[in-house]
């Protein structure tokens, strides 16, 4: 149970069940202690002292150590040190509070785990601990020697988004990141550079700052384009195409729900009509926002001139609790707007939707009870807006069981309806990795018009290829990227690209 029994003699042992804590009483052993500065073995002791250190618990006990240290006294004229206190190298650090081995097994689940996972588990092997400890052990590490790395990777990372960033380094070909710059300017990085000769080829992005900061602190190395940056510019500049190519992507969604959904065993179902496009949405959410703001007039018109509650209630077609809330409010809200087309929380419980559907239940309030209790997070309004698509799919009339009738089944279609980013991601997937759907929105895509096709065709060619001219034509694609920066960016060189 000792750290070292070589240098310590222990003296007594206590047990606290009350506690759960054993307290090791122990002495120094050493004979002699070499003086901290100038080395010199001191044999006369001056005086001793206690010192409490925390060690690895045992069982469901934690150790504790009353270790007795002694003061010596340096037989050395000319050091300055008369008095010293004798270094236990292998029990614990000079003015620690724990043992070697505690804080050797609290540095590797720091190392491990981090904070607030590396406090749980401690908890578990009974390590009383916080995490700004667990911080403070690994902030005290030095950092690790790593060589200067050839191909060097350039970027800047965010501290916090919007507000404070810096500059990663990383050495490409070993993977691992090597230094952390504090701001994204020129003069860290051509300084780190100085500091680190012998970097070959350097991969950054299009920031004038750092072409300036790797021009100024390696001259002769080659800066290239990294593959991310290419296709992230290139992925802008497709984005672009595609929003000036709405119409083409229309038709191919129309094409996509006139054509009948194919299931497992092999019948055919009715595509579910999609939801309202965002310029749909807002120019019905701008509609019933007038019919809600006249309502709410009426009833304040109403009001000034004296009517009582159930006379405005019964004049404007409302109950009264909602001439109430009218009433209770100063001005009407503004209608809240909707920015995340086509995700909706509904998503993942569309599959158990339509089986129910299918088997007979369709009542609204029902299938939402059901859902709701399978952990749907979402509202009744918006499963009720699904069922009416549903219905709307069959062909029934709105809000009406339809009885002793055939009903064609309906299914979701198999691939998403495209919008310019989808499109761009499409064109940009390697052809291994695209569904049969896709394939085919891609080909109906090609179809419509030869500026169409005649974009698809370098994502596809810089996706499936490394050829310099797939990155030349990416790099002129991507051109208007360099205009958030100010003046022009360094040269890149193909080849090396």
């Amino acid at each position: 149970m000792l750290p070292d029994a070589t240098v310590l003699r222990l003296e007594a042992c206590e047990v606290d069940d009350t506690t759960a804590q054993i307290t090791l009483r122990v002495q120094s052993t050493q004979t002699s202690a070499p003086c901290p500065l100038c080395a010199t073995p001191a044999r006369r002791i001056h005086s001793d002292y206690g010192r409490t250190l925390a060690d690895l618990p045992w069982a469901q006990y934690r150790v504790c150590l009353q270790l007795r240290v002694r003061k010596w006294l340096c037989r050395n004229r000319r050091c300055r040190r008369r008095i010293f206190t004798e270094r236990l190298p292998t029990i614990a650090a000079p003015w620690a509070r724990r043992t070697l081995r505690l804080a050797q097994r609290l540095l590797a689940l720091g190392v491990a785990l981090g904070g607030k996972a590396g406090v749980r588990l401690g908890h578990a092997w009974e390590v009383a601990i916080s995490r700004n400890t667990l911080l403070r052990l690994l902030r005290r590490q030095p950092e690790p020697a790593a060589p200067t790395p050839r191909v060097l990777g350039v970027d800047d990372w965010a501290l916090r988004k919007g507000h404070t960033y810096g500059t990663i380094l990383v050495d490409l070909e070993r993977r691992q990141p090597i230094a952390l710059l504090p701001d994204r300017t020129a003069a860290p990085v051509a300084q780190w550079l100085r500091a680190h000769p012998g970097v070959e080829v350097i991969a950054r992005d299009r920031a004038r700052a750092y072409a300036e900061g790797a021009k100024q602190g390696a001259p002769q190395a080659t800066q290239v384009a990294d593959r991310f940056h290419l296709l992230q510019n290139l992925r802008e500049a497709l984005e672009a195409v595609w929003t000036a190519h709405a119409p083409a992507l229309n038709a191919v969604n129309a094409q996509q729900r006139a054509q009948p959904v194919p299931l497992a065993d092999g019948t055919l179902a009715v595509p579910v009509p999609p939801p309202p496009t965002p310029p749909q949405a807002a120019q019905q959410a701008v509609q019933r926002a007038a019919v809600r703001q006249a309502r709410y007039d009426a009833v304040w018109r109403l009001h000034r001139q004296g009517y009582p509650l159930i006379a405005m209630a019964a004049q404007v077609g409302r109950s009264p609790r909602t001439i109430e809330r009218y009433l209770q409010m100063p001005t009407w809200p503004a209608p809240p707007h909707r920015r995340h087309y086509g995700r909706s929380v509904l998503n993942p419980s569309k599959a158990v939707l339509l089986a129910r559907w299918h088997a007979g239940c369709r009542t609204a309030i029902q299938l939402f009870r059901e859902l709701q209790a399978q952990g749907y997070p979402g509202s009744y309004r918006r499963g009720a807006a699904y069922a009416s698509r549903l219905r709307q799919a069959q062909g029934r009339p709105p809000r009406r069981q339809g009885r002793r009738q055939t009903l064609p089944v309906v299914a979701e279609p198999t691939s998403q309806p495209l919008t310019p980013r989808r499109a761009t991601w499409l064109v940009l997937r390697r052809e291994a990795h695209r569904t049969e759907a896709e394939t085919q929105q891609l080909t109906q895509l090609r179809t419509q018009s030869t500026a169409v096709a005649e974009d698809h065709g370098p994502g596809a060619r810089l996706c499936r290829s490394g050829a310099p001219a797939a990155a030349r034509a990416a790099r002129s694609v991507a051109h208007t990227r360099d205009r958030q920066y100010a003046g022009r960016p360094a040269p890149l060189r193909d080849g090396a690209a």
